[in-house]
């Protein structure tokens, strides 16, 4: 993960120091980070504690889809949320949570104009650079806690270029220009996640995550399972996050995000 260099334990523990966080796992290789961090919350992994991994062989993104993480050339990395911390009361926000994270820290930090696509997708200039996966852990039918699982695509080869892509993609390093440190961005979007974690309950986060809304006053097209197609004009976002439609005949709808299909009107469905 880090730039031209190995990547250990060591590396990643320095690169974090004086964040407020739980236990570190780094893994040169793992199956799924969100995995191991599920399976580590079942043993009493406390609340903040960290998996990262080099690669994954088998990330998984949302509705069942693969997330492509070679060595090397992404950010893969989850956290746990343990139950009791007042943000689990609001499992629908820690997606949001985690993709105005990242947003935030590219903007910050790399002066990109990242936005929140619903519920899970951070994109830079209509392409995909990061996806976001909350899982709940239960145990014996009590929300143990909640992962929080991200990968970033940072040097090109982090683009599955063999596989079909649902959805247009790019990396940090195509949109800035130059290398970046893995160490130092992971540092930066958890430093931003901390931040709003704070602010979960308040109208400043629902605030900023609709400044950050990708395709604001835009046509789009909503794909829900068994339920009527809807297309309208995204207005913003109500107070319990759920998206905001204007329809073609000029009443609202609230759409809650959930196993949906967001699209432009003339884009592939993603």
């Amino acid at each position: 993960m880090l730039y031209n260099r190995a990547v250990d334990a060591s590396s990643l523990a320095s690169a974090l120091a004086g964040l407020a966080l739980g236990p570190l796992r780094y893994l040169p290789s793992a199956g799924s980070t969100n995995q191991v961090a599920m399976d580590w919350a079942l043993e009493g992994a406390p609340d903040l504690a960290l998996v990262a991994a080099g690669e994954q062989t088998s990330g998984r993104g949302r509705l069942g889809r693969r997330w492509y993480t070679p060595a090397g050339t992404a950010l893969a990395f989850s956290l746990v949320l343990r139950g009791g911390s007042q943000d689990l009361h609001h499992p629908a926000r820690l997606t949001h949570l985690g993709a105005l994270a990242v947003c935030q820290a590219l903007r910050e930090h790399y002066r990109l104009p990242a936005q929140v696509k619903g519920p899970n997708d951070v994109l830079v200039e209509g392409k995909k650079l990061c996806g976001v996966l909350a899982e709940a852990v239960w145990q014996d039918q009590a929300l143990l806690a909640v992962v929080i699982g991200i990968g970033v695509n940072v040097s090109a080869g982090s683009i599955p270029r063999h596989l079909p892509l649902a959805f247009p993609a790019t990396c940090l390093e195509a949109e800035t220009g130059f290398p970046v440190e893995r160490p130092k961005l992971l540092r930066q979007i958890l430093e931003s996640l901390l931040r709003w974690r704070a602010e979960l309950d308040s109208p400043a986060f629902l605030q900023r995550l609709e400044d950050c809304l990708a395709l604001r006053d835009q046509p789009v097209r909503i794909l829900r399972p068994g339920q009527p197609e809807l297309e309208g004009v995204i207005a913003g976002l109500d107070s319990d996050g759920a998206l905001r439609l204007r329809l073609a005949g000029g009443e609202g709808a609230a759409v809650q995000f959930g196993e949906v299909h967001l699209r432009a009107v003339d884009r592939t469905p993603d």
